[in-house]
């Protein structure tokens, strides 16, 4: 899980500042403020872990990637070439990292990683994108135990130095040589290990990062249309896609899969799952995955909405449920330990089922899968007030049934300040209320009542309160 990030010259952030993260971490804000830029960085950082060129520093992506961000002048703050392109990411190992130097036997172990890095545009070849130093701390908790830091070193050609604190390496003897570049943004060169003695280490910790960047998972906002059949032609999908295309596939994949929700919840299979919690957002009565036929790998979606006894197709109802039935999946089917980035899950939802949602994500981060929590973590952009007041009122409640704790919780508003944005973080106390509420947070509601009496006081003045009639 992503504990703390914070993002300097990126796109329309000239600094984030220092971000919290939580379980559930919610974005809201004007739009083109840049809350969708930092979903954007982190499906970057994902692409260039699972790019085969090693040599790229970043991979801002292309028309098949989940993002496209173009050359570095164009994602850098103000197209300024000049910038250093900054940021830091703390994370929660899924187990414990340990590293023990075999010269002494001496062990540091730490359950938490924090990643350091700057990027920018080498001296006398501004084509080329290159490492300026990065770093990784392993800590205990709070506690720092081990730090290791590359660093480039300014020249007609730029070499790289390593340092580790308090651990000591050891050169190998012979005559000495350069070690060579990095790999990527955050990978260690490959001459570490004949370079040193016990300088083996060093992969652990970019393994680590890579590990904790693959688990980032992306939904977008503009989803895919329902289909009146869904051909299978095998094989598991790794999420549901961009646009969740292959969710239906996902929900077949995992028809063995079974899950509960929390407290007192018993475990179901995965399509029950799913439509449950259809039917808890309040758009539909009943939803079915069937096979065409036994010799066909072709399948339907059938759903019954509220009021009507009568099975039709996935096409056929509301573009609702289309649109949100791959948050649903996606949200149980991706494996523990996940990282899900959601944007806007409440588009073409009516307001109460906007408000549902929250409940929806509350299950998530309370669901458990063969005995065990499945840790989800949630980074959801929205601009549904109806989906903040339930989480409001859930954190209120202190529900079993639905439990969620303010301190699981962060939430922050976003908004263009001149030329860059700005990001402030929504204090909410243990009873849901936000104490900094930002003006127009949601629109100026209380100011739009207030005109509508002064304007239906002003009718009545003016003795213009009865409707117009028609000739």
């Amino acid at each position: 899980m992503i504990t703390r990030i914070q993002i300097k010259n990126f796109k329309a952030w000239r600094d984030t500042l220092s971000m919290p993260f939580k379980p559930l971490t919610v974005l809201f804000g004007t739009n083109s403020s840049g809350k969708s830029s930092i979903e954007q960085f982190f499906l970057m950082l994902r692409q260039t872990v699972e790019s085969s060129d090693r040599k790229l520093v970043l991979y801002p992506g292309d028309r098949e990637s989940a993002v496209n961000l173009g050359s570095f002048e164009e994602m850098v703050h103000r197209r300024d070439k000049t910038a250093k392109l900054e940021f830091s990411i703390e994370w929660e190992l899924a187990k414990p990292l340990e590293v023990e130097d075999p010269k002494t036997s001496q062990k540091w172990s730490g359950n938490r990683m924090v990643f350091e890095c700057s990027l920018g545009l080498q001296n006398g070849r501004l084509s080329q994108l290159g490492v300026n130093q990065f770093s990784y701390r392993l800590r205990n908790n709070e506690t720092d135990v081990q730090t290791v830091k590359l660093e480039g070193t300014a020249g007609g050609k730029t070499e790289f130095k390593l340092t580790a604190t308090p651990y000591n390496l050891v050169r190998v003897t012979g005559r000495p040589w350069q070690l060579g570049p990095p790999s990527r943004f955050y990978g260690f060169p490959e001459q570490v290990s004949a370079y040193y003695q016990n300088g083996d280490f060093v992969q652990d910790f970019s393994l680590a990062l890579e590990q904790m960047l693959k688990s980032v998972c992306y939904l977008g906002p503009l989803r895919s249309r329902g289909e009146r059949l869904y051909p299978l032609s095998g094989g598991e999908p790794a999420d549901v896609g961009f646009a969740g295309e292959y969710a239906v596939h996902a929900l077949l994949a995992a028809k063995e899969r079974q899950i509960n929700t929390g407290y007192k919840k018993q475990k179901r299979p995965f399509q029950k799952l799913i439509a449950e919690q259809l039917q808890q957002l309040g758009i539909i009565d009943a939803f079915e995955v069937r096979q065409i036929s036994a010799n066909r790998k072709e399948y339907e979606v059938k759903i019954k909405t509220p009021g009507t006894p009568d099975w039709v197709d996935l096409p056929d109802v509301g573009f609702g449920v289309s649109q949100v039935l791959p948050v649903i999946v996606q949200s149980f089917y991706a494996p523990a330990g996940s990282i899900l980035f959601i944007e806007q899950p409440e588009l073409h939802l009516h307001p109460v089922a906007q408000a549902n949602l929250a409940d929806l994500f509350i299950d998530v981060l309370n669901a458990h899968e063969d005995g065990q929590p499945r840790r989800v973590q949630l980074i959801v952009e929205t601009h549904s007030e109806h989906f903040l007041n339930r989480l409001q009122r859930r954190i209120a409640e202190a529900n079993p049934a639905k439990r969620i704790r303010a301190e699981d919780v962060a939430c922050y508003f976003a908004q263009a300040n001149g030329t860059e944005s700005v990001l402030e973080p929504l204090r909410m106390d243990m009873f849901g209320n936000i104490e900094n509420w930002p003006p127009n947070f949601f629109g100026d509601t209380m100011g739009d009542l207030m005109e509508m009496q002064r304007a239906a006081a002003q009718r009545r003045a003016n003795g213009t309160n009865t409707p117009t009639s028609k000739a």
